[in-house]
């Protein structure tokens, strides 16, 4: 008898006798379960091996760290301090900030920023700091940054203008300042920072600040106020403005 649970295949071309056709019924091995299959596989004697390569433990766990790192940006959020004088940009301002940036700067370049960490997330996500044609360092006095950008976070306090590591002396390409206040005493000391900073004559510089700094600004960086008015996330009662020592490509 056919059993239901027995496959069979029947023969495509019979064969004719006396008028008669004749099927050949064969009987078809029990099919493997998949479990069972790669028992099979794995006990099976006949020299075939996986070729896949297989992560060590030790490289398995610095791949994670690797994109833990990779990650840890995106899940740091920071509050603005105002005691610090803290107040983040708004995002169409940090994204043309960080387009002037880049499109001032060329393969090899270096990007500072002084006092605007929320400048780092537009910049980093940028193609050419991602492919490393252009690098950016953040000199930053709240150590929370330290968190969120381990790389290119340097501790800066613009009451000591001058305590900046040696070999980030004279490096810069293009300059990015945002005083944290809105004294002449703090951009006076912010601009000692600068021409340390400046790789030469030729360093661009691109300042956010209060209007009413715009006179000791142009005296300090001989810079010029764009047409671009920067915004804030929180509206500010004072008017900010961006002074570049250059001409503006987007600003």
């Amino acid at each position: 008898m056919f059993s239901a649970e027995t496959a069979w295949s029947i023969s495509e071309n019979p064969e004719l006798v006396n008028g008669v056709y004749f099927f050949n019924i064969v009987q078809l091995p029990k099919p493997q379960s998949k479990s069972t299959a790669m028992s099979a596989g794995r006990n099976s004697d006949d020299g075939d091996r996986d070729d896949t390569p297989q992560l060590s433990a030790e490289a398995l766990n610095a791949l994670t760290e690797f994109y833990a790192g990779m990650n840890a940006s995106d899940k740091v959020t920071i509050k603005e301090d105002w005691q610090l004088s803290q107040f983040w940009y708004s995002e169409e301002t940090a994204l043309k900030l960080a387009e002037e940036c880049v499109r001032n700067t060329g393969d090899g370049g270096r990007i500072a920023c002084i006092s605007c960490p929320t400048l780092l997330d537009y910049l980093l996500n940028h193609d050419c700091v991602i492919c490393e044609r252009v690098t950016v360092t953040l000199f930053e006095y709240d150590r929370r940054f330290e968190t969120k950008f381990a790389k290119e976070f340097v501790r800066y306090d613009y009451r000591k203008p001058l305590t900046i590591p040696q070999l980030y002396h004279n490096t810069f390409d293009l300059i990015v300042i945002d005083p944290p206040f809105l004294s002449d005493e703090c951009l006076i000391k912010v601009a000692q920072t600068v021409r340390l900073l400046s790789r030469d004559s030729t360093t661009k510089l691109l300042i956010c600040t209060g209007l009413v700094m715009a006179k000791l600004v142009e005296r300090l960086f001989h810079a010029r106020k764009c047409k671009f008015q920067p915004s804030h996330k929180h509206n500010l009662a004072n008017e900010f403005a961006c002074y570049t020592n250059y001409e503006a490509v987007v600003l």
